[in-house]
């Protein structure tokens, strides 16, 4: 007997989760930007010390992730490369708050994979679908925890996918699997698309922001965050550095 793939659609709105997808999405009006006068922030998120040692995951518990690892499994919170600091989420705090933004119809993907979160760390912007899908040939469980409303469902095999819609900013939206209590993963949503996560570099760009005052914010899920005030000129282009510091 084939057993047919069913994909769901969950919508979280103010307060609670409505499962079906018949929500509608607001209608917005974007406020337009200048090309002629937009500009760009940009940087680097470094790393000063000894990073915080990553645990060792009890993956050997269960024979289905095991088997999906080669040796033995670590958490990866915090990865530091040549003093770059990988997965720092860096966004604009506030600056935008007159602004309107529409959001992206392609969704933000999370993948459980090798019964870990692929990526970690993500963005997604308000009324944009979150979608997990599982790739692993074990179920898997997506627990998230939001001020909005938590949702919780299964994912009971290879293949199958399921979404999520947040209607407020949100940072971070954490989610875990609570078959494999290890894995752990943070989404952060925003009412603009000013959002990076960095990668194994450290670095990060904003680019297309309109002139005007902006608190920049790096936020990373161990080590907390930091935020820098500045001001972008018309065409203007600035850098901002983050240091994070270990012990």
């Amino acid at each position: 007997m084939k057993r047919s793939l069913v994909v769901a659609s969950l919508v979280l709105v103010t307060g609670a989760c409505d499962n079906s997808s018949s929500t509608p999405d607001p209608v917005v009006t974007p406020t337009r930007i200048d090309p002629e006068t937009a500009g760009t922030i940009r940087g680097i998120v470094k790393f000063d010390g000894t990073p915080p040692v990553n645990l060792k995951l009890p993956v050997g518990g269960n024979a289905e992730c095991a088997a999906l690892h080669s040796g033995p499994a670590f958490d990866q919170a915090v990865l530091v490369k040549d003093g770059r600091l990988e997965n720092v989420l860096v966004y604009v705090k506030t600056g935008l708050e007159q602004q309107v933004f529409a959001w992206p119809r392609q969704p933000v993907r999370v993948a459980n994979e090798r019964c870990l979160y692929v990526p970690r760390v993500s963005g997604a912007m308000v009324n944009q679908p979150i979608e997990f899908v599982n790739n692993d040939p074990t179920s898997h469980n997506i627990h998230g925890f939001s001020s909005q409303g938590d949702f919780n469902f299964t994912l009971l095999g290879k293949g199958l996918m399921n979404q999520v819609r947040l209607r407020r900013p949100e940072l971070p939206l954490r989610v875990k699997c609570d078959l494999h209590p290890w894995m752990s993963g943070s989404v952060g949503v925003f009412a603009h698309p000013f959002f990076r996560v960095t990668g194994a570099d450290g670095s990060f760009e904003l680019a297309g922001l309109p002139p005007g005052d902006y608190e920049i914010e790096a936020w990373h899920e161990r080590l907390g965050a930091q935020s820098r005030k500045t001001t972008l000129g018309a065409k203007g282009s600035l850098d901002v550095e983050f240091v994070f510091t270990g012990k």
